[in-house]
């Protein structure tokens, strides 16, 4: 009842918020279903590393909607700071907080897991086609605590995600909490770069046959271990890089002597560097790198079936929408701001001519990102 009192004072963002966390966990959950229906159907006999194989196909699709779930979570003291001031002031702590935003979270994702048993039971009901009834496990017995156990999974994962989310600081009513602008440790600000570094001089090393060769999934062919394993850190190396080209990128804006415009687009760049970096970076890299995969899937290798696209695409969507929900959490952080700003004479145009000029400088940097992840990707499957 408690969260039923809470959702009746959602707003739009809030409900969004919510059910974007359902309709990823609804997503993962058919996919940890489908490799239960597979595993219902495989004759006697069948390796179990072939089960496991496509259980493995499921963990990406589940840390994607954790790290969903955490940013979902961690939005809500910036866009609620009334709600989580008045629990406080009942006496709630942050950790009682942050478990009372987990059991959301948590409910979120059963509502989404249980929408999906629901359609897998009725699939399985003599409704799925010929395609379908492999995929559901259709005609043999299903024991009635496996989907339960597997659908688990995904509210215990998102509620343990939410609750680590981020700190939520004591708040009195009528105390605001400014978060101050955030900035890169300078073991990471070396540490982004170096890995970047050491994965292309992998790939290189690989490219000349070092190392044995390494069977690649989703129909991707094969590759060096070394080559394999550059590509993945040199990927890895440019997310986490992502935050030191927008830094880079406000420092680039304010040089020299800048006017108005770019002073307030290079300053709002540097303070969102580090926030909104990771978020940004990751949709761009794994869209380079699926541009990639497209071309020598488009070149004769098929992807291997619909498994790796469709949790390649339920990856994409989660990072896309961790994304947008960083980007109205920074814009909510940049209101005092705005406000700050235009009591000292700024008018709408001269700030929505920054906000454009903001955006042009991070797409610029994201499309660095994406090229560099293309590149990258294909001289690893190369």
């Amino acid at each position: 009842m408690f969260y039923l009192r809470l959702a009746r004072g959602y707003r739009v963002l809030d409900l969004g918020r919510w059910i974007l966390t359902a309709a990823a966990a609804a997503a993962t959950a058919a996919l940890l279903l489908r490799a239960l229906g597979r595993a219902l159907v495989d004759p006697p006999g069948t390796a179990v590393a072939v089960s496991a194989a496509r259980l493995g196909w499921c963990l990406p699709a589940l840390a994607a909607t954790g790290w969903l779930a955490a940013s979902c979570a961690r939005a809500l003291p910036d866009r609620r700071p009334g709600r989580v001031a008045g629990l406080t002031a009942a006496g709630a702590g942050p950790l009682r907080i942050r478990l009372l935003v987990a059991g959301e979270t948590a409910l979120a994702c059963a509502a989404g897991s249980l929408l999906a048993l629901v359609g897998f039971l009725v699939l399985r009901n003599d409704i799925a086609g010929a395609e379908l009834a492999p995929e559901v496990g259709m005609g043999a017995r299903l024991p009635a605590a496996a989907p339960l156990t597997l659908l688990l999974a995904v509210p215990l994962v998102a509620a343990a995600a939410a609750v680590v989310a981020g700190p939520l600081r004591d708040t009195l009513p009528g105390q605001r909490t400014e978060r101050g602008v955030q900035s890169l440790g300078p073991l990471r600000a070396a540490a982004a770069p170096a890995a970047v570094a050491v994965g292309a001089a992998l790939e290189l090393y690989g490219r000349h046959g070092g190392g044995g060769r390494l069977h690649l999934p989703a129909g991707l062919g094969t590759a060096t271990t070394a080559g394999a394993a550059g590509g993945v850190l040199a990927l890895l190396g440019l997310v986490l890089t992502a935050p030191l080209l927008l830094a880079a990128a406000g420092r680039l804006l304010v040089a020299g002597r800048p006017y108005t415009v770019r002073l307030l687009a290079g300053r709002g760049l540097q303070a969102e560097a580090v926030r909104l970096g990771v978020p940004l970076g990751l949709p761009a890299v794994l869209a380079g790198a699926a541009v990639a995969a497209g071309q020598r899937w488009a070149a004769g290798h098929g992807p291997g079936g619909v498994l790796p696209v469709a949790d390649a695409a339920l990856v994409g969507l989660c990072a896309v929408a961790v994304a947008g929900v960083r980007l109205v959490g920074a814009r909510s952080a940049r209101v005092p701001r705005l406000d700050l700003v235009r009591r000292m004479g700024a008018g709408t145009g001269l700030l929505r001519r920054a906000a454009l000029v903001r955006a042009g400088a991070a797409g610029s940097v994201l499309l660095l990102a994406a090229a560099g992840a293309a590149a990258l990707t294909a001289a690893a499957l190369r």
